[in-house]
């Protein structure tokens, strides 16, 4: 099994709460994780259907079957079962009585913070970083100093970008063409119609390849309920399903304007860069180096992996992007503090000098030293240029 950095939060929290609920994406490792972290629970999974109607039909004798701390996977199929719960942990506080997996967040967390608020812990598993994948540590991300630390990797960068990072393609050797397919159609069929009632999926299936052409663009609900011929209403609501069941998330823009007229819509990205290019037809290195939407790919895999450093080391993420309604752009803010860290993120494995104009505006803009300001590139070389920290696609 390959250490997931979660696990030593997982364990602190369980000597915390008498709850914890493990969401993430299906196929991200939590049951996995669950059950090497607590090896003695008992465990149960409300995917069997016996297990499933007993919960549903007789909760308390469900719950009278295990004396002793459980794991309780994909709960969300039992959400009533959480009521019962609250009631045994109110009378038994004992930390780490249940640990809960489930993969419908919003479903999860509505029902959550109506039953158990106080009582649970939540932590959020996301499929594996590059730094898990080649087990190597990884420091509580802050300050670009902290979180742009890694200085090795075996990986080629273009490949695991159209490979991803869920599980089972890395620890059971599928072709990312074949899982990721396979994925996609059963996302569809399963868990959307769980979600919400969708009557034309060829429709959605359409919608969600439209978003995978948007990664790293301003998300524009007008231009693509056109584009996908829906209404504005559907179109919000899809994405909400998609960030829901962790497939997409949103970069809020940051607030602070410099007395400049800012951009206030979101950027969409995916939370895996594999099931993106699978989306665009990418099928091998070779188109993914050709594709028009290269560099935004490149872009997604990095600002991915520094959301899920955060998640993973159970730490808010305080990421953002700026740009004002002239076109000036920065990538990325990580804002800790009051100090703001701009980074830039260019896809090129050779720099050229107008690639630092971007920050070296900024940093007049806002009053900054360059020492505060990170470029992350396709390349292998991590140096110091025009004051200004150069960091490998690695290195986070």
């Amino acid at each position: 099994m390959i250490p997931r950095l979660l696990t030593k939060y997982l364990l602190r929290d369980a000597s915390f709460y008498p709850v914890l609920a493990l969401t993430g994406p299906r196929q991200s490792g939590k049951t996995t994780l669950a059950i090497s972290a607590f090896p003695k629970h008992a465990y149960v999974s409300m995917e069997e259907t016996d297990s499933r109607t007993f919960a549903k039909e007789d909760p308390r004798g469900f719950l009278a079957r295990f004396k002793g701390p459980t794991v309780i996977d994909e709960v969300q199929r039992a959400p009533d079962l959480l009521s019962y719960i609250q009631t045994e942990v109110d009378r038994d506080p004992s930390p780490g009585r249940f640990v809960l997996t489930g993969s419908q967040n919003l479903m999860l967390m509505e029902k959550v913070s109506q039953t158990l608020a106080g009582r649970c812990g939540i932590l959020h598993l996301l499929p594996f970083s590059r730094a898990e994948l080649e087990e190597q540590k990884q420091v509580e991300p802050g300050s670009p100093d902290k979180l742009f630390t890694n200085r090795k990797t075996s990986l080629d960068c273009w490949e695991i970008i159209r490979s991803g990072f869920y599980p089972p393609i890395h620890v059971r050797g599928i072709p990312p063409e074949v899982w990721l397919s396979d994925y996609v159609r059963t996302y569809v069929e399963r868990d959307i119609r769980t979600l919400v009632n969708i009557g034309d999926l060829e429709t959605f299936e359409r919608f969600v390849k439209l978003c995978a052409g948007r990664v790293g663009q301003l998300l524009n609900y007008s231009s693509l309920s056109s584009d996908c011929g829906t209404a504005v209403d559907t179109a919000r609501r899809w994405i909400s399903v998609l960030k829901t069941s962790f497939i997409i998330f949103l970069l809020l823009p940051h607030h602070r304007n410099f007395n400049k007229r800012i951009i206030k819509s979101p950027k969409l990205y995916f939370h895996d860069t594999g099931l993106a290019c699978l989306l665009l037809g990418i099928r091998n290195q070779d188109q993914l180096f050709a594709h028009p939407l290269r560099g935004a790919l490149f872009e997604n895999y990095i600002v991915a992996e520094i959301v899920k450093a955060y998640f993973h080391h159970r730490v808010p993420s305080p990421v953002f992007f700026w740009r004002d309604q002239s076109g000036h752009e920065i990538d990325l803010i990580i804002e800790e503090g009051n100090v703001l860290h701009p980074v830039e993120i260019k896809s090129a494995s050779t720099l050229a000098g107008d690639m630092f104009e971007g920050l070296k505006w900024w940093a007049r803009l806002a009053g900054q030293e360059t020492s505060s300001m990170t470029l992350v590139y396709g390349g292998i070389e991590s140096y110091m240029r025009e004051g200004i920290a150069v960091r490998p696609w690695f290195s986070v």
